[in-house]
Protein backbone atom coordinates (compact mmCIF):
# COMPACT_ATOMS: atom_id res chain seq x y z
CA UNK A 1 0.00 0.00 0.00
CA UNK A 2 1.44 3.35 -0.93
CA UNK A 3 0.80 6.82 0.40
CA UNK A 4 1.75 10.33 -0.52
CA UNK A 5 1.85 13.44 1.65
CA UNK A 6 -0.07 15.99 -0.38
CA UNK A 7 0.50 18.90 1.97
CA UNK A 8 1.68 19.63 5.47
CA UNK A 9 1.29 22.68 7.63
CA UNK A 10 1.35 23.96 11.18
CA UNK A 11 -2.26 23.87 12.34
CA UNK A 12 -1.66 25.28 15.81
CA UNK A 13 1.19 26.38 18.06
CA UNK A 14 1.06 27.20 21.75
CA UNK A 15 4.28 28.49 23.23
CA UNK A 16 3.83 30.12 26.61
CA UNK A 17 6.48 31.11 29.11
CA UNK A 18 4.16 32.52 31.78
CA UNK A 19 6.72 34.14 34.07
CA UNK A 20 10.30 35.30 34.45
CA UNK A 21 10.84 32.45 36.91
CA UNK A 22 9.77 29.89 34.31
CA UNK A 23 12.15 31.45 31.77
CA UNK A 24 15.13 31.63 34.16
CA UNK A 25 14.68 28.06 35.42
CA UNK A 26 13.87 26.45 32.09
CA UNK A 27 17.38 25.46 31.00
CA UNK A 28 18.00 23.91 34.42
CA UNK A 29 14.61 22.19 34.63
CA UNK A 30 14.23 21.03 31.04
CA UNK A 31 15.22 17.51 32.08
CA UNK A 32 12.01 17.47 34.15
CA UNK A 33 9.93 17.76 30.97
CA UNK A 34 8.98 14.91 28.70
CA UNK A 35 8.25 15.00 24.98
CA UNK A 36 4.81 13.60 24.39
CA UNK A 37 3.18 12.71 21.08
CA UNK A 38 -0.45 12.41 20.23
CA UNK A 39 -1.42 11.36 16.73
CA UNK A 40 -4.98 11.74 15.52
CA UNK A 41 -6.45 11.13 12.13
CA UNK A 42 -9.74 11.58 10.38
CA UNK A 43 -10.98 11.06 6.85
CA UNK A 44 -10.92 14.13 4.67
CA UNK A 45 -12.25 13.02 1.28
CA UNK A 46 -11.61 10.57 -1.56
CA UNK A 47 -8.90 8.40 0.07
CA UNK A 48 -7.32 11.42 1.76
CA UNK A 49 -6.71 11.40 5.51
CA UNK A 50 -5.94 14.34 7.77
CA UNK A 51 -3.21 13.32 10.22
CA UNK A 52 -2.50 15.59 13.18
CA UNK A 53 0.83 14.93 14.88
CA UNK A 54 0.82 16.82 18.17
CA UNK A 55 4.05 17.34 20.08
CA UNK A 56 3.78 18.54 23.67
CA UNK A 57 6.37 19.29 26.29
CA UNK A 58 4.91 17.95 29.54
CA UNK A 59 6.43 18.99 32.91
CA UNK A 60 6.52 16.59 35.84
CA UNK A 61 5.21 17.56 39.30
CA UNK A 62 8.59 18.93 40.44
CA UNK A 63 8.38 21.90 38.07
CA UNK A 64 6.95 24.90 39.95
CA UNK A 65 6.97 27.42 37.11
CA UNK A 66 5.65 25.50 34.15
CA UNK A 67 5.72 26.52 30.51
CA UNK A 68 3.32 25.30 27.86
CA UNK A 69 4.58 24.16 24.48
CA UNK A 70 2.48 22.35 21.91
CA UNK A 71 2.73 22.04 18.14
CA UNK A 72 -0.01 20.50 16.03
CA UNK A 73 1.46 19.66 12.64
CA UNK A 74 -1.11 18.51 10.09
CA UNK A 75 -0.51 16.37 7.03
CA UNK A 76 -2.99 15.61 4.28
CA UNK A 77 -2.17 12.14 3.04
CA UNK A 78 -3.46 10.26 0.03
CA UNK A 79 -3.58 6.50 0.52
CA UNK A 80 -4.10 3.97 -2.23
CA UNK A 81 -6.25 0.97 -1.41
CA UNK A 82 -8.14 1.62 1.80
CA UNK A 83 -8.77 -2.09 2.45
CA UNK A 84 -5.94 -2.98 4.84
CA UNK A 85 -6.75 -1.30 8.17
CA UNK A 86 -3.53 -2.50 9.81
CA UNK A 87 -1.41 -0.96 7.05
CA UNK A 88 -3.37 2.31 7.24
CA UNK A 89 -2.77 2.37 10.99
CA UNK A 90 0.96 1.94 10.40
CA UNK A 91 1.01 4.76 7.82
CA UNK A 92 -0.84 7.07 10.24
CA UNK A 93 1.10 6.17 13.39
CA UNK A 94 4.59 5.37 12.06
CA UNK A 95 5.39 6.33 8.49
CA UNK A 96 3.94 9.85 8.26
CA UNK A 97 5.10 10.95 11.74
CA UNK A 98 8.60 9.62 11.00
CA UNK A 99 8.68 11.58 7.76
CA UNK A 100 7.43 14.88 9.20
CA UNK A 101 9.10 14.78 12.63
CA UNK A 102 12.31 16.55 11.47
CA UNK A 103 10.20 19.58 10.50
CA UNK A 104 8.35 19.54 13.84
CA UNK A 105 11.66 19.26 15.72
CA UNK A 106 13.18 22.12 13.70
CA UNK A 107 10.15 24.34 14.45
CA UNK A 108 10.27 23.39 18.14
CA UNK A 109 13.96 24.29 18.49
CA UNK A 110 13.43 27.50 16.50
CA UNK A 111 10.72 28.65 18.94
CA UNK A 112 13.03 28.14 21.89
CA UNK A 113 15.94 29.91 20.21
CA UNK A 114 13.72 32.88 19.34
CA UNK A 115 12.60 33.00 22.97
CA UNK A 116 16.26 33.40 23.99
CA UNK A 117 16.74 29.85 25.23
CA UNK A 118 19.75 28.33 23.49
CA UNK A 119 21.00 25.32 25.42
CA UNK A 120 18.06 22.95 25.26
CA UNK A 121 18.60 19.31 24.44
CA UNK A 122 15.79 17.07 23.31
CA UNK A 123 15.89 13.74 21.55
CA UNK A 124 16.31 14.59 17.91
CA UNK A 125 15.35 11.06 16.93
CA UNK A 126 12.01 9.54 17.83
CA UNK A 127 11.37 5.89 17.04
CA UNK A 128 7.72 5.90 16.03
CA UNK A 129 7.96 2.21 15.07
CA UNK A 130 8.97 1.36 18.66
CA UNK A 131 6.17 3.54 20.07
CA UNK A 132 3.70 1.82 17.76
CA UNK A 133 4.86 -1.65 18.80
CA UNK A 134 4.69 -0.73 22.51
CA UNK A 135 1.17 0.62 22.01
CA UNK A 136 0.04 -2.62 20.38
CA UNK A 137 1.45 -4.76 23.19
CA UNK A 138 -0.80 -3.19 25.80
Amino acid sequence: MSYKILSKFIKDISFEIPSVEAFVLLEKEVSKYNLNFDIKSKPFKNNIIEINTILKLIPNQDVKHKMLTEINFTSLVSIENFNDKKEIEKIVLVKVPTEIYPKIYETFIYLFSQAGIKNLKFDKEVNFEKLYNERNKS
